[in-house]
């Protein structure tokens, strides 16, 4: 049995909780997190920690971390020079160089690593990026996720960006799915962005949009904005184009932008062919807490298999690489060389 330690118990750090609470190969032994909090009655047993130092004394064999991106690589090397293995949500930095340091002490020490990439244990995305690649390319891709938020969810993402853009924290998702597709290297980002609100720091913006360029010629965008003057309309597009048809998620018209579990949800895959469309539906998706369990599950299985974890480590690393040079793009007003 895997001894685990939770730190950070906001929304994803919750649903990991929950996750190991629920599978009888883990035993949670510690959560932290810096404010006092009341946990629901599943989780109100464990033992409750301030601090991350504080959390270590428990002697996990995993660490989930759950914290704001600017914790994740110090509190991760922390974890695996201690002897533990790691699950960090994304982004797995705020920067190259400290995520590159993740991977590399992961090398150092044989520990594994896992980053959150939740879409890569999602079904339906894992069949979307299948239809994709069947139609060949190169392809253009169409993709953004736009949140209205007010009051404590603004509040969470003013938190957010006291360290980490829109385009980074949410973009790292769908530029890994881009990558996932074409199959070709990366070669230059350029960005677009404004600060749209008084309340966040001067130099930090909370609309942004980057386009991107392959190898192989293939091409996409992605825009991410938050905040309350954000609009509901076509806030969720997730469209792949080829010279032979297109592959569309058509559950597209969410009750809210700021509904978590539509952030994954498919719904159903329209894939369009000159000689005629069809319909996939997915009737039988995870939900938010469903697909918690299932990405826990293979972090477990992870360790105990020995898998090796190289590529996708290499895969966090690079789509963070694009998307913190889309940020810097946006910032400089110049194209970035990748």
């Amino acid at each position: 049995m895997l001894r685990v330690l939770i730190v950070g118990v906001g929304n994803m750090g919750l649903s990991h909780a929950f996750a190991h609470h629920a599978d009888p190969r883990a035993q949670i032994v510690g959560i932290v997190n810096r404010s006092a909090r009341a946990l629901p009655d599943a989780l109100a047993g464990y033992p409750m920690f301030r601090s991350f130092e504080d959390g270590m004394t428990s002697r996990p064999d995993l660490v989930v971390i759950a914290t704001y991106s600017d914790a994740h690589a110090p509190q991760a090397i922390a974890a695996m020079e201690a002897g533990a293995h790691v699950f960090v949500e994304k982004p797995l930095a705020p920067n190259v160089a400290d995520a590159q340091a993740v991977v590399d002490k992961a090398h150092e020490t044989g520990r594994k690593l896992i980053v959150g990439y939740i879409l890569r244990h999602h079904p339906s995305w894992i069949r979307l990026i299948a239809e994709s690649r069947a139609l060949g390319g190169p392809f253009v891709f169409r993709m953004n996720l736009n949140q209205q938020s007010h009051g404590a969810e603004w509040a969470v993402h003013k938190q957010l960006m006291q360290s980490t853009s829109p385009i980074v924290d949410c973009g790292v998702h769908y530029v890994d799915v881009m990558c996932q597709i074409a199959r070709s290297p990366a070669v230059s980002v350029q960005g677009i962005g404004l600060r749209l609100s008084d309340e966040i720091p001067a130099d930090m913006y909370n609309y942004g949009q980057l386009q991107l360029r392959f190898e192989d010629g293939s091409v996409g965008w992605y825009e991410a904005g938050w905040g309350p003057m954000m609009s509901e309309t076509a806030f969720f597009v997730k469209d792949v184009i080829s010279p032979r048809g297109a592959v569309s998620i058509t559950d597209a018209d969410k009750a809210s932008s700021a509904d978590v579990g539509g952030h994954t949800r498919v719904g159903g895959l329209l894939v369009h062919r000159a000689e005629g469309d069809r319909l996939i539906t997915l009737p039988d998706e995870p939900d938010h807490q469903a697909l918690c369990d299932a990405e826990q599950a293979a972090v477990i299985n992870a360790i105990l298999t020995d898998a090796d974890l190289s590529q996708q480590m290499q895969d966090a690393v690079e789509s963070l690489r694009i998307c913190i040079a889309a940020d810097e793009s946006i910032r400089t007003g110049q194209p970035v060389l990748l």
